[in-house]
């Protein structure tokens, strides 16, 4: 295990996109390790909610809540400068915000692809960008970055998407190197399908050939997959990609792209082939 000061005490945690599904079950988690919670998300009703479940799961809990959008950088750095003045520096960042709208590339516009990268990449660089300063003055904490198993290859539907997760993991490797001396330690998380109200809201869009693509892994309960996530940081390790399917080409994906690639034509060309 890698120790760090966030070893040592409960400072507060940040969950990005708390209001609900991986962010949710992240934050319940960490408020039954005795961490004060502050959950980032838009919407207010169901921060609310959040907030009221894991007072209700964890007595004595301290959660708070703040109702931003994590592409509006000003307002995610009023809201993590609040929880340190309330509760001193961050111990945890996770960064669980994120939209998908899956389609072919031809037939998304530009906006569509703007608007996942604003909220997938920038809203988390925003995040780390606000909290790292508090962690590097007290020489320690964790940083949780979410991407994607669509984040290590090119995966048929997803041109909007895949990018900007390509890009957080990027972030994350960028950060790995720099912030290890001062005790802040980084971890990549590459969840599977989750049942979450995202991936509910994938399926109206997503091509069938995409949803033969991804479908063979299963779903994972939130629960679980913000189980593997705090085992991973805690332990120290860089990247967490649940379930054998995932793991395995979380590690050799740059071996298998040709056979992935292949995989994946067939399956597109299945489809096509059924077109009117």
């Amino acid at each position: 295990m890698v120790a760090t000061a966030s070893d040592t005490r409960a400072g507060p945690a940040v969950v990005t996109g708390g209001s609900s599904g991986i962010g949710l079950a992240v934050a319940l988690r960490l408020a039954r390790l005795g961490h004060p919670v502050a959950l980032l998300a838009r919407r207010q009703n169901l921060l609310e909610a959040a907030a009221g479940a894991i007072a209700d799961a964890v007595p004595g809990a301290r959660v708070s809540w703040h109702a931003v959008d994590v592409r509006d950088a000003e307002a995610v750095a009023t809201a993590i400068d609040a929880v340190v003045a309330d509760h001193g520096p961050i111990a945890w960042l996770v960064t669980s915000a994120g939209i998908a709208e899956p389609g072919l590339f031809a037939e998304q516009p530009l906006d569509t692809h703007r608007a996942q990268f604003e909220v997938n990449y920038f809203g988390t660089l925003a995040a780390v960008h606000a909290a790292v300063p508090s962690m590097r003055a007290v020489g320690g904490g964790r940083i949780v970055l979410v991407s994607s198993g669509a984040g290590l290859f090119g995966i048929h539907g997803y041109s909007a998407y895949a990018p900007s997760k390509f890009a957080v993991r990027g972030l994350a490797e960028v950060l790995r190197v720099e912030l290890a001396g001062d005790g802040v330690s980084v971890t990549l998380a590459l969840p599977p399908d989750t049942a979450t109200p995202q991936l509910e809201a994938e399926k109206r869009t997503k091509p069938a050939a995409t949803a033969a693509i991804t479908g063979t892994a299963g779903t994972w309960s939130a629960d679980a997959v913000a189980a593997a996530m705090i085992d991973a940081a805690r332990a120290g390790r860089f990247l967490v990609a649940p379930g054998l399917t995932l793991g395995f080409l979380a590690r050799f994906h740059s071996l298998l792209a040709p056979l992935l690639r292949l995989h994946q034509r067939r399956i597109v060309h299945r489809f096509e082939r059924r077109r009117p």
